[in-house]
C-alpha cells in the first residue's frame, strides 16, 4: 500500500507547447556554449547541439530534452534561459546520456532531474500509448522525498524521514487491481503500470506522472488514471537504500 496520497494524479498536456517538449536534431547541430548557474560541479559542460529556439518546459522547472542523430545522445537540460551575452543556455544542471549504453550517474551527482536519472526515457508519450504499448516505467514526482536514493538513481534531496520514498523508489499497480473496464488512453497506462510502473525521479506535485506535451492526449479519458486510488500501487523492493 502507499500512504500519503489521495488519488494518482496525471500531467495532463492540453498544448503542443506546454509540458516537457523532446527535440530531435541532425548530427551536423551546431553547438552552442552551456552555462551553469547551480550545480555545475555535477553536471556536463558543453557546449551542447541545443537549437536557441528549442522549447523549453511550461513549469518553473523550464527543462530542455535534446536528442541529436547520429550520435545517439541525449542532452537535458534544468532551469534553462537564454544567455544573450554568450549566444547559448544558462542551466541549474544538465547532462549528456549516451543512449547506446546502460550508465548512470556517478554516485550524489545530480542530472536535470533531482534523482539523477535521464528524464525522457520515463516520459509518458502520445506515440507510445496510440501504438498500445508502453515498454518502461513511467516518472513520477512527490511532494516531499526521503533524503536518501535507491540505484538506478544516484542523487537525493530531500528530508530525513523514512516515512517518505527516496529518489529513484519503484512503485506498481497491484495485480490484483482491475483494470478491465478502463478504456482509450488510459486502458494502455494502466497496462504499464502494472506491468512497469513508477519510478520517484524529483519532488513537484504530488504524485504527478510526467507527459510530454502533445494536444493530442484526451483529457476526459485520462480521469480515469487519476481516479486509480494510491492504495492500489505497491512498493517494489529495488535494492538497497543510499543515504549520503
Amino acid at each position: 500500500m502507499v500512504g500519503g496520497y489521495n488519488k494518482l494524479r496525471f500531467t495532463i498536456w492540453s498544448e503542443p507547447t506546454s509540458g516537457m517538449i523532446p527535440i530531435v536534431v541532425p548530427a551536423n547541430q551546431p553547438l552552442v556554449p552551456i552555462t551553469y548557474t547551480l550545480y555545475g560541479g555535477e553536471s556536463d559542460p558543453g557546449p551542447m547541439p541545443i537549437p536557441l529556439t528549442t522549447p523549453t518546459e511550461g513549469s518553473a522547472d523550464r527543462h530542455i530534452l535534446v536528442v541529436q542523430q547520429g550520435s545517439c545522445r541525449l542532452y537535458e537540460l534544468w532551469l534553462t534561459s537564454r544567455n544573450y551575452a554568450t549566444g547559448g543556455w544558462n542551466a541549474g544542471s544538465g547532462a549528456i546520456w549516451d543512449l547506446n549504453v546502460n550508465s548512470t550517474r556517478p554516485p550524489n551527482w545530480t542530472s536535470a532531474d533531482a534523482a539523477g536519472l535521464a528524464i525522457m526515457p520515463g516520459l509518458l508519450r502520445y506515440e507510445e500509448v496510440a501504438s498500445g504499448r508502453i515498454n518502461h516505467a513511467l516518472r513520477v514526482l512527490v511532494g516531499v522525498s526521503r533524503n536518501a536514493y535507491i540505484w538506478p538513481a544516484t542523487h537525493q534531496v530531500g528530508i530525513n524521514d523514512t516515512r517518505l520514498f527516496p529518489m529513484g523508489a519503484r512503485l506498481r499497480l497491484r495485480a490484483d487491481f482491475d483494470i478491465s473496464g478502463f478504456t482509450g488512453q488510459s486502458r494502455v497506462i494502466a497496462t504499464a503500470l502494472k506491468e512497469y510502473g513508477l519510478i520517484v525521479a524529483d519532488q513537484g506535485p504530488e504524485f504527478m506522472i510526467s507527459g510530454a506535451g502533445d494536444a493530442r492526449w484526451n483529457d476526459t479519458n485520462m480521469n480515469q488514471i487519476r481516479n486509480i486510488p494510491t492504495s492500489a500501487f505497491e512498493y517494489v523492493d529495488n535494492g538497497p537504500v543510499h543515504v549520503g
